[in-house]
């Protein structure tokens, strides 16, 4: 939907469509792109790995964060990048236009893939300090460990309600409190209410970390601009034109997420 949006409304010749893939058919995929006359294509999981595998070119964001969003065609090859980290940045640089990221130390709960892009994000927006919590910790660890930057920190997961104390954003990114995945516990009592708060859940929209963290006046952004931005970079690079995240484009998506 988003990507049709924007070739429409650019009048560009294209369309994008949906590939579902085998595990074992993603690199025969991608290795064809450039005879089926193909600009490039997402990959999404359990497919960003193999994406990056199978890729011919790697860029360094790509290679930090381990994994493969969207892959180009050019001169003949496939290159490989990773926008998940854009899109986590300008989404809150757009809902939240005066956030310092440099202001104070940034929590993120939950060291997964995606958290893999939005610490990469965070470390290249300049945040001073992140402190890193997650249920297994030595995954965490090893998390921490693979970035290798001195800014960043694990704390024991049952120490998630201590370490707000000092945040000046707070990001989650496990699957606790999306819609059919077990709740969020977390107490937000020791944040700053000056704290940012966003979480990359996008179903609900509004999860209860955002509800609990707007009834106390903390600033809140969604997960859904995550969506939108992050596509923004892979347009652009298969089409020439760097599109717009509109007010329209972004009901449309939460018109189809709530089925109406």
């Amino acid at each position: 939907m988003i990507h049709r949006y924007w070739l429409a409304q650019h009048g560009l010749a294209g369309t994008y469509i949906p590939m579902p893939v085998r595990p074992d058919d993603v690199g025969d995929l991608i290795r064809a792109l450039p005879k089926l006359g193909m600009a490039g294509l997402n990959a999404t999981v359990p497919h960003k790995h193999a994406a990056l595998d199978a890729a011919e070119v790697v860029d360094h964001l790509a290679k930090r964060i381990g994994a493969a969003n969207t892959l180009v065609v050019r001169d003949g090859q496939v290159h490989a990048t990773n926008t998940d980290a854009e899109g986590f940045v300008e989404n809150i640089r757009h809902a939240q236009p005066d956030t310092d990221f440099s202001r104070g130390p940034a929590v993120v709960l939950g060291a997964g893939g995606a958290a893999r892009a939005v610490l990469v994000g965070l470390l290249d927006a300049g945040v001073p300090e992140i402190i890193l919590t997650n249920r297994s910790h030595d995954r965490a660890e090893t998390l921490a460990t693979d970035l290798s930057d001195g800014r960043m920190k694990v704390a024991e997961w049952e120490m998630r309600h201590d370490v707000l104390a000092d945040a000046s954003l707070l990001v989650n990114t496990t699957s606790l409190g999306m819609t059919g995945h077990a709740p969020l516990d977390l107490d937000l009592d020791r944040l700053p209410t000056n704290a940012l708060v966003n979480d990359i859940v996008y179903a609900p929209l509004e999860t209860d970390l955002l509800a609990q963290a707007r009834t106390r006046g903390n600033p809140v952004v969604d997960g859904l601009g995550m969506l939108l931005y992050q596509a923004v970079a892979g347009f652009e690079a298969w089409f020439g034109v760097r599109p717009q995240v509109s007010d329209e484009l972004r009901q449309m998506v939460i018109n189809d997420l709530e089925g109406s």
